[in-house]
């Protein structure tokens, strides 16, 4: 993008700390799901006595977890609610941003208006994709925001998703309709495909347009390998393409596909480990695959997930689930993002 990042007015934005969340309170460390073991080696990943958690619950559609290790807190989407939230280790859950998708008017309940994926940026700041302003954000001190990005050769994206950062600096970012009321018949719908993109020194690339819903988005721990979702009721496969020197990718090929899969859940949000294992969110759980895309089981909270991250001490993975925050601690410890 050539133009600078726009300020926006943050008052609008801010909660005071009074409109905390009172969250549900389950009892600590009450194993509140189950993990599917298709393989011995899941035990090494997740074993037999590992604890699903849950935090808290009572939201709408929680998305995007990222944790802010200044503060020891996570943060995360409430995309119907158009809130973003805040939980802390002493159970508590407040509103930092009201209206953080932006404000979409008068829409049909249950609409996905709010803020999406997070990610924390070299400052330790956040960015977050919006699904009513369709763009990225950045927020920095005091809530203060500013626009990252929003259109692509002039034209308005859908509305970004999900986002990950890679070593040279380069943020590659997911782009379905979910945030149009219409979707692909929106009217408003200004980019015939949805695509996946690399922003990089103020430049926005398209390299990949030949998915219908592209969504969650990881690299392997190398850079060589890039894995997108696509949560497309009539195609649910998750993607891997090879990624060049110069970051952009090629040999697009399905790396699992779940379409037969009646559970309820798409291939949505996914993280990694230091060893290169996924943990993807789709149909009935958080599914767990090897590098070389063998499903080693299915991590199920109570509610079908959306996305996840790494926190905490870094092994502890944080689930969103629908209406419920969720934790699992492993063994293992996550990848982790290029800032934090």
């Amino acid at each position: 993008m050539k133009r600078p990042a726009i300020l926006l007015a943050t008052a609008v934005f801010l909660v005071s700390c009074s409109s905390a969340h009172k969250p549900e309170s389950p009892s600590p460390r009450e194993n509140l799901g189950s993990i599917e073991r298709l393989d011995p080696a899941l035990d090494q990943i997740a074993p037999r006595d590992s604890v699903i958690e849950k935090l808290a619950g009572g939201f709408t559609f929680t998305e995007g977890p990222v944790w802010r290790p200044q503060e020891q807190v996570l943060w995360f989407s409430d995309v119907v609610d158009n809130v973003v939230r805040q939980w802390s280790p002493d159970g508590t859950v407040k509103a930092v941003i009201q209206k953080a998708g932006g404000d979409p008017g008068s829409v049909p309940p249950g609409s996905f208006i709010g803020p999406n994926g997070e990610i924390a940026d070299k400052d330790g700041y956040v960015l977050i994709c919006r699904h009513t302003k369709r763009d990225i954000i950045r927020v920095g001190k005091d809530l203060q925001i500013t626009q990252v990005v929003e259109r692509y050769q002039g034209k308005r994206f859908n509305s970004p998703n999900d986002l990950v950062y890679k070593s040279d600096g380069a943020l590659y970012f997911t782009d379905p309709p979910y945030g149009l009321l219409k979707q692909n018949d929106d009217p408003a719908k200004e980019i015939p495909f949805s695509g996946v993109y690399r922003l990089k020194n103020g430049k926005v690339d398209v390299i990949i347009k030949d998915l219908t819903f592209p969504n969650g988005i990881a690299f392997s721990p190398d850079e060589k390998v890039l894995y997108i979702s696509n949560s497309d009721e009539k195609h649910k496969v998750w993607m891997r393409y090879d990624v060049a020197q110069d970051g952009t990718v090629s040999n697009g090929r399905v790396f699992f596909d779940v379409t037969a899969e009646k559970e309820d859940g798409l291939p949505d949000g996914m993280k990694l480990d230091t060893l290169g294992n996924i943990y993807a969110s789709g149909p009935g759980g958080l599914w767990v695959f090897s590098a070389d895309g063998k499903h080693l089981g299915t991590i199920k909270p109570q509610e079908t997930p959306a996305n996840c991250n790494w926190g905490d001490d870094g092994k502890s993975l944080f689930i969103t689930a629908r209406t419920g925050l969720y934790r699992i601690k492993l063994p293992v410890r996550g990848q982790k993002p290029l800032y934090q």
